[in-house]
């Protein structure tokens, strides 16, 4: 049953939108949503959901989700001409889980404000399929009373939500994340490939270090991947690129020299060079591979992504 009885919009439903949709309509809340794709929104209405026809739309709700692409998307959808905020009836709180810089979080919060929006941050840690797994964590800041108000929903999303501030701390929290998931993916793909060199086969390696003290979530959950090449996007290169040149960019800011992440970035980059930006950036191992002279083959095991 419903912890709240707001009325709900969401503006996005790529994969990681539409999953976080379903659980909210499922949990029985009232939902109305919009994405771009209208088609892509649309199975969504035999769960309860009304698919609008534009962000405009959904002024009328009284809290509103945004999980799109980036700075410019976030924008266009919550200020822009056709955007939620772009009439005289306005949500009173807008969710952003947007993966944005500070500058651009700094603007939609004021303009926001100016038209009596409170705006929560409110990244998230995982994809569709932890969604699915009930294992999805939240970190969240803004005004505490708006928190307050979708705390509930945040809820509905995971197993955790974690309140960091009343600005926009939580985006910096994110950022923070994403450049780690960028460095661990890259050192897992180099001690996975040098066990391997030495004839060890990546499922019995990360059998082991998945076992470990050194295992995590993460690992766990790129194993089946690494064994078996599947790059399926879950995260794919382009987005990593943007949340790495993001932090990077606010380490020069507050003088923090970010070493590791800078070098990551780079071979990010090269990544996409060689066309790789659109499928999964767990083929951070195919790149260290070429990098060795080496070409890897599926190893066709059965292996836990540790999330069942």
């Amino acid at each position: 049953m419903p912890t709240a009885n707001h009325r709900l919009g969401w503006i996005g439903t790529g994969r990681m939108g539409y999953a976080l949709c379903e659980r909210l309509l499922k949990a029985g809340h009232d939902l109305w949503v919009y994405n771009r794709t209208k088609s892509k929104a649309e199975p969504l209405e035999e769960l309860g959901a009304k698919v609008v026809d534009s962000p405009a739309d959904l002024a009328e709700r009284d809290v509103v989700f945004t999980m799109v692409a980036g700075p410019k998307d976030v924008m266009e959808v919550t200020v822009g001409p056709k955007g939620v905020l772009s009439g005289s009836t306005r949500p009173a709180i807008l969710v952003d889980s947007t993966t944005i810089d500070p500058s651009t979080s700094d603007d939609l919060r004021a303009a926001a404000a100016d038209l009596g929006t409170s705006v929560v941050a409110a990244p998230v840690s995982g994809n569709a399929k932890v969604v699915k797994s009930g294992k999805l964590t939240v970190v969240a800041s803004g005004p505490r009373d708006a928190y307050d108000t979708v705390e509930p929903y945040l809820e509905v999303f995971g197993r955790k939500v974690t309140y960091v501030g009343d600005v926009d701390q939580a985006r910096l929290v994110k950022l923070c994340h994403n450049l780690h998931l960028g460095v661990v993916t890259q050192s897992l793909a180099e001690v996975t490939l040098l066990a391997e060199a030495a004839g060890v086969s990546r499922n019995d390696f990360l059998e082991f270090f998945n076992d470990s003290v050194m295992g995590s979530t993460f690992t766990r959950y790129k194993a089946p991947a690494f064994v078996n090449l599947d790059w399926t996007p879950t995260f794919t290169w382009h987005l990593l690129r943007k949340d790495l040149e993001l932090g990077l960019a606010t380490g020069r800011e507050l003088d923090v020299p970010m070493h590791t992440a800078a070098l990551v970035s780079q071979i990010v980059m090269e990544g996409i060079g060689r066309g790789m930006g659109d499928i999964d950036f767990g083929a951070l191992l195919d790149l260290q591979a070429a990098a060795s002279g080496r070409e890897l083959e599926s190893e066709n095991q059965d292996v836990s992504d540790g999330l069942s």
